[in-house]
């Protein structure tokens, strides 16, 4: 765990004048009484609350004990974590804030002048940047936390929250979950966040443990590490429970979880019942709750036994807490608007440096929210009063529109302003206009009045609530336009994919994108950007360019901290400094080098130029590779398998349109060629009987595997275990390898059986993320490849060490104008080994170099003619799917 810094030239705490001892929380400044039990359990290891009791007084005593505003930048750290209990036990009003975002911490900087900073820089060392030696503001002496009511957007509209709001919240929370001092709960979500923030504040008033992590529930990793702390505890927002449908939640052995907790927005009913019939088989208990950050957390819950016969209820107050309803206009006499009262509810609002010497200007809460009171004593919500629309004089609530888009299967969120309803909703774009009809029909809008964009990716917060803000752009058209290098990201994207239907929160592929269009619009984006990030691929437009914006900041200034996400920041797009020149230097991909002098290599080898084999093979595993890059994303099992089918077709369709072509105009094919069964049909050894060995041997095992995904045990099962999947796959592709069940074609190094250890070996590689699975898929090679080709040493070398590269070295060094060349070769690799056995046979005997030249501008002409085709197919046919 890091070292705390401090940045003033004193470490002495700052002098004043003799005072009262301020208030502070009683969980914080009571954790040495926990004793050894331990309080963080972390990657690094375990710090029980005697220890942790120690660091906090010593960050407090660095504090000192006049009150001063601290600025936290939040994340699931120790050090972080540390600091926020070290100043809430002196009396050192927080504020915290999401520190993974420099614009907020830059706004509410500007906007609260803080008097310390306390923040991370890029080696993970965080210091305290005393500003002030004394506050420079009046702060209240209740006054203990203030939080954004707004995510991320860094408005200087902040909740004023009193000690006794934190204490009384996290007891009652305690209480109504019944935490005790042998649970284990995980940070799944972020600090910042007050749902985030309570999970912390109510095990440590229990003196339970907190798995400190900041990894998503959609990693691997993740789940190792909560299984081996014994985690006892999950909490989740809707999203959160998106992503544990992906990963195969339902299956997974935890045989110490006891409970998971939902808020954050809305559960639907029918996966409030099914999470709950789930936790009753497997021996947890699902609490749904209710809250606004102005309350501090918690004003609801739902008691479990509860859940799966009411799963509409929020349910009934937390201890100490009560509510009422307040009759509304235009409603049903039982429908009034929610107000709670409780010693959780905040001191009030703060706009300014000035509102920090407030008491409490609030007694009760308006929640906004409407709702009833059901005859069995549960509250249930039926709507939001803040977010009716007034449009073209209709009342909407786009509330009631998203649950009536949900009973048709639509998700999606609505909101927009009094000119237009803006709906952002999951599906193709071809589901836009009976969307749009729905909604006209069932609210009686015209449809003129209606914007509905579909995506790939609702958008939401960090904290994973719904972003209405973003939602509501799409009702201003004139506001979408990015400024200058996202709107050209986005015609860029557009354009490659040819995809009508791209904004500033589509990532490659999340619009369908795969191997055949990533080389071309990787080279096209590192012209723009500069050097990118490995996983960039998996980015959303808006991200590359925040941290193509980031680090042209970091390089103005270089001693600034960095936050938390600073660090995930790969070292090569630190350097970024905008687009480059024909000369400047730049990254390669190692696969899309591979493919490009593969490609060569290989026409060139049967063109006699040289002989140099074994790059086919090697091609191979580079498909594998990229099946695991671009096909097993993480969109939804149907939307994957319309992605694989679409790849199949991409690569199936043009091949046989060709190798039709060669069977009527020359005497070297048959049938079985153009249908790409000569793997399976032929016995014959015919050099071109062979020809198309590769193709037909990747058809197969995309079509195959998409069988296999098709199942949703498999597609669960894949999810859960990325790596482990492929490398069970390439074991037991080995019995094909040394064709153990006499299925090996007459030529059986070019038989789909025989190969697919390697195609399995590229899928592990582009799974491997630590050094023993590296170096794990490297023995498998070592002991593998070996005897593939009889007699053939080089050539077992040479496929040795191109896997090696794509196991171990993920990017090379190279120059615009080697990107530019390799790029064509590159995207237009599998065109030219369809076209050149028809090309440089002619040539071959004369003009061998001229052959070779011929082959591969010929593939590239294909590739054109295939891309511009299959455009041409796609906008004259009606749309009807989203990529």
């Amino acid at each position: 765990m890091s070292r705390i810094s401090g940045s003033s030239p004193s470490l002495a705490a700052p002098q004043s004048p003799p005072q009262e001892w301020p208030k502070t929380v009683t969980f914080a400044r009571d954790l040495a009484a926990q004793g050894d039990r331990p309080a963080l359990i972390t990657a690094d290891g375990e710090l029980s609350y005697r220890e942790l009791a120690e660091r906090v007084t010593a960050t407090a005593e660095r504090l000192g004990p006049v009150r001063r505003l601290v600025m936290l930048a939040g994340s699931n750290t120790a050090d972080a974590l540390v600091i926020h209990l070290a100043a809430l036990s002196a009396g050192h009003p927080v504020l915290l804030t999401p520190g993974d975002s420099e614009g907020t911490i830059r706004a509410l900087t500007e906007a609260y002048a803080p008097d310390v900073v306390a923040r991370p820089y890029s080696d993970g060392t965080w210091t305290l940047d005393e500003r002030h030696p004394a506050s420079a503001h009046t702060l209240h002496p209740d006054l203990a936390l203030l939080l954004s009511t707004s995510g991320s957007t860094g408005s200087p509209k902040l909740v004023r929250l009193s000690h006794d709001n934190l204490q009384s919240n996290a007891e009652a929370i305690a209480s109504y979950l019944g935490i005790d001092d042998t649970d284990r709960a995980a940070t799944t979500l972020p600090m910042h966040y007050c749902y985030g923030l309570s999970v912390i504040h109510s095990h440590l008033a229990r003196g339970a443990a907190l798995i400190l992590t900041e990894r998503s529930v959609s990693e691997t990793a993740f789940w190792e590490e909560f299984r081996a702390a014994r985690g006892t505890s999950l909490a989740g927002v809707p999203y959160t429970f998106d992503l544990l449908d992906r990963v195969g939640f339902e299956h997974m052995d935890l045989p110490h979880l006891r409970r998971l907790t939902q808020a954050g927005g809305r559960l639907a009913p029918q996966r409030v019942a099914h999470y709950a019939a789930l936790g009753r088989r497997a021996g947890w208990e699902l609490y749904v709750m209710y809250g606004q950050t102005e309350a501090t957390a918690r004003m609801a819950y739902l008691p479990p036994h509860l859940a799966a016969e009411r799963p509409e209820a929020i349910g009934v107050p937390i201890p100490g807490g009560c509510f009422r309803l307040n009759p509304v206009d235009c409603h049903d006499p039982d429908v009034g608007e929610l107000v709670y009262s409780g010693s959780n509810v905040m001191l009030g609002y703060a706009q300014s440096p000035a509102d920090l010497a407030l008491g409490r200007t609030v007694q009760e809460l308006h929640t906004g929210d409407l709702a009833r009171r059901a005859p069995d004593g549960l509250y249930e919500i039926v709507g939001r009063r803040s977010r009716f629309l007034k449009i073209l004089g209709l009342r909407i609530d786009p509330q009631q529109v998203e649950t009536l888009l949900d009973r048709h299967g639509v998700t999606a969120y609505c909101t927009g302003d009094g000119e237009a309803l803006a709906v952002a909703a999951l599906g193709g774009a071809g589901a836009e206009a009976s969307i749009r009809r729905l909604v006209a029909r069932e609210c009686g809008l015209p449809a003129r009045a209606i914007r509905v964009r579909t995506l790939a990716e609702l958008p939401r917060l960090t904290s994973g609530k719904p972003d209405y803000e973003a939602v509501r752009r799409l009702a201003n058209p004139e506001q979408e336009e990015a400024p200058g290098a996202t709107a050209d990201l986005r015609l860029l994207y557009a354009e490659i994919l040819d995809h009508p239907d791209v904004s500033e929160d589509s990532s490659f592929v999340g619009l369908g994108g795969d191997s055949l269009c990533y080389v071309e619009i990787s080279l096209r984006l590192e012209e723009t950007l500069g050097q990118l990030p490995v996983d960039w691929h998996t980015m959303t437009i808006r991200d590359l360019r925040a941290l193509a914006a980031a680090t042209t900041e970091d390089r103005r200034q270089p001693d600034a901290p960095r936050t938390p996400r600073d660090r995930r920041i790969p070292r090569a797009l630190r350097s970024w400094t905008g687009p480059r020149s024909w000369r400047s230097r730049r990254t390669l991909e190692t696969g899309i080098a591979l493919r490009a002098v593969g490609i060569v290599l290989i026409v060139g080898s049967h063109v006699q130029v040289f002989s140099i084999k074994g790059f086919a093979h090697i091609l191979i595993a580079v498909a594998g590779y990229n099946f695991a890059r671009f096909q097993l994303t993480e969109a939804a099992r149907r939307e994957r398998l319309r992605r694989l089918w679409r790849s199949i077709a991409r690569i199936a369709v043009p091949s046989m349109v060709w190798i039709t072509g060669a069977v009527l105009l020359t005497d070297h094919y048959d049938p079985a060629n153009a249908l790409l069964l000569n793997s399976l049909l032929s016995q014959g050894n015919d050099r071109f009987d062979w020809a198309y060995w590769f193709v037909e041997a990747l058809v197969y095992y995309l079509v195959v595997l998409t069988a296999l995904m098709a199942i949703p045990l498999l597609d669960r099962l894949e999810r859960r275990y990325p790596f482990e999947v492929p490398l069970g796959l390439a074991i037991i592709a080995l019995a094909g390898r040394y064709d153990l069940f006499g299925l090996a074609s007459a030529r059986p190094q070019l038989s789909p059986s025989v190969v697919f250890w390697l195609f399995a070996l590229g899928w592990a590689a582009a799974r491997a993320g630590t050094v023993r699975q590296r170096a794990l898929l490297t023995a498998v090679l070592l002991f593998t490849v070996p005897g593939l080709f009889q007699d053939q040493p080089l050539r077992t070398a040479l496929v040795i060490t191109g896997l090696g590269l794509l196991i171990w070295v993920p990017t090379l060094p190279s120059i615009g104008p080697v990107n530019t060349l390799v790029g064509v070769l590159a995207s237009s690799s599998l065109y030219i080994y369809l076209t050149h056995y028809q090309v440089y046979p002619h040539l071959q005997e004369d003009f061998p170099l001229t052959a070779l030249f011929a082959s591969l501008a010929v593939g590239v002409g294909y590739a054109a003619v295939v891309t511009r085709t299959a455009s041409s197919v796609r906008r004259r046919r009606p749309s009807s799917t989203i990529a």
